[in-house]
């Protein structure tokens, strides 16, 4: 379990940078962008890290407080869900 939980969130966070690249080279080509809800919801499923990363590290809504506040909260939260489910016997059991 712990295995596919891992590889589960490496996807996620490799699917959550991409999207924010590309979301990026739109938005400096004036294209189709991709939308807040989706970004938020990728970090929602367990992407917050990647998302939050690659946002720092290429600019891109870096002057979105939503997004410099929302996802280390959110990053804060799933650790906190996760440290609790070990805890609990959930996770490496």
């Amino acid at each position: 379990m712990v295995v596919i939980l891992i590889i589960y969130l490496v996807a996620v966070n490799i699917i959550a940078a991409a999207v924010c690249i590309y979301d990026k080279h739109q938005a400096k080509r004036g294209g189709w962008r991709i939308s807040e809800k989706f970004l938020f919801t990728i970090s929602l499923v367990g992407g917050a890290i990647g998302m939050y990363l690659t946002m720092l590290q290429i600019r891109h809504k870096t002057k979105h407080m939503h997004f410099m506040v929302g996802l280390p909260i959110i990053i804060l939260a799933q650790a906190a869900i996760l440290f609790i489910a070990i805890d609990k016997g959930l996770i490496l059991t």
